[in-house]
């Protein structure tokens, strides 16, 4: 900021720092924003967790408060009432519901004067979500003219929120941002993983990167899987995320007899670049909760085209690089499948070329902390985003 001689202060104030989409963008954030304007903190209410550990990696002060997911605790708001009179930051940036409600209260009395919340989920049906979380939601729609902006990444999302009674004029569409030189075309990552999988080349890859959660309803894939794998042979398909193992019932029970060794379940990944990069198709099956999947994105950056249920804003999103489908309907997700496959390698291509330009044009990490900056010095200097 012109004439400025200190950097503006930013604290986030997120939930937890566990693998998970808005985890994520929080790290490519602090670490895309300019150092020299901007300087940025960041508390979890939980523990560190291993995207607290990259956070901290980058150079970036992270701070836990040590609480337990659903409970309550009166100590880690006072840790937080503290660390915020400590910093004293221009603004504080809160991430999902419980830090939104959390920081509104602790900014306010610690004499934060710029609150920013963020909200990042859609096609919500709050009966899915524990009675704490629906209680925060409730109150948090009553509490919403108060924070200076509200934070959404999707346009589902801003209008579910508008239906929940979310102040709509303090509503600000930022969309996630992807790393277009980490998440790449790579030649080389489809043989490292082919060889890895002890496959040939002439194998199809089709990928679903998710955790285990009935939000991300690995039931309606694997269900659509079996039914390609009957008609399309070369098909093999990678499931990567928390608690995708092996030993987990509640997703191999879905895996037909005789189909066993099509289907690798890989559990979390440290190196998702290179396993997304190896895909020849991503596939985003969530049935509700998605506002801007970090998954689609990442994969339309590596150059790989997409099946994805109409969700959140994900037919925005994949335009026409990709197809959508209704969610929860296994036999409308075969269909799409089995439709790329069929495309050749060649058509694939071109789709996921497509991809790539879209993700340059409207989401590159730059572009999109850039808007963050924005709304961040508009904020400190007491302007309406």
């Amino acid at each position: 900021m012109a004439g400025r001689m200190m950097p503006l202060k930013v604290v986030h104030l997120i939930t937890e720092l566990n693998v998970g989409g808005a985890e994520q963008m929080l790290h490519k954030l602090t670490g895309t924003m300019d150092p020299v304007e901007f300087q940025s903190n960041v508390v979890s209410m939980t523990d560190v967790g291993p995207i607290g550990e990259r956070i901290q990696a980058q150079g970036t002060a992270v701070y836990s408060l040590g609480m337990r997911l659903g409970k309550p605790n009166p100590l880690a708001f006072f840790r937080l009432y503290h660390i915020l009179k400590r910093i004293r930051p221009d603004v504080l940036q809160t991430w999902l519901y419980h830090a939104d409600l959390l920081g509104l209260v602790a900014g306010r009395l610690a004499g934060i004067g710029r609150i920013v919340w963020g909200v990042r989920c859609s096609d919500m049906d709050l009966k899915d979500y524990s009675p704490m979380t629906r209680w925060v939601v409730r109150a948090n729609a009553l509490l919403s003219p108060l924070p200076d902006a509200i934070v959404v990444n999707s346009e589902k999302g801003k209008r579910v929120h508008a239906e929940l009674g979310y102040a709509t004029g303090k509503m600000c569409l930022i969309p996630n941002g992807f790393d277009l030189n980490r998440f790449q075309p790579s030649d080389e990552a489809r043989k490292s993983v082919l060889s890895e999988l002890n496959l040939t080349q002439e194998a199809v890859l089709v990928g679903l990167v998710a955790r285990h959660d009935p939000m991300k309803d690995h039931e309606t894939f694997l269900m659509a899987a079996s039914m390609v794998a009957e008609k399309e042979s070369p098909v093999h398909f990678l499931l990567i995320g928390k608690g995708i193992e092996a030993g987990n019932r509640r997703i191999t029970k879905f895996i037909r007899e005789g189909q066993q060794d099509r289907f690798h379940l890989l559990g979390v990944r440290e190196d998702m670049p290179r396993w997304t990069a190896a895909l020849d198709i991503a596939v985003s099956a969530s049935a509700y909760g998605e506002g801007f999947s970090n998954t689609v994105g990442e994969a339309m950056a590596s150059g790989v085209p997409c099946v994805v249920t109409d969700v959140g804003d994900n037919a925005r999103i994949v335009g026409g690089a990709g197809l959508v489908v209704p969610p929860g309907e296994p036999e409308a997700l075969a269909q799409a499948l089995i439709r790329l496959v069929d495309l050749g390698k060649e058509e694939r291509k071109k789709m996921g070329d497509r991809a790539r330009r879209q993700m340059a044009a409207e989401f590159e990490i730059g572009h999109v902390a850039r808007r963050f900056e924005a709304l961040y010095r508009q904020s400190a200097a007491g302007c309406r985003p």
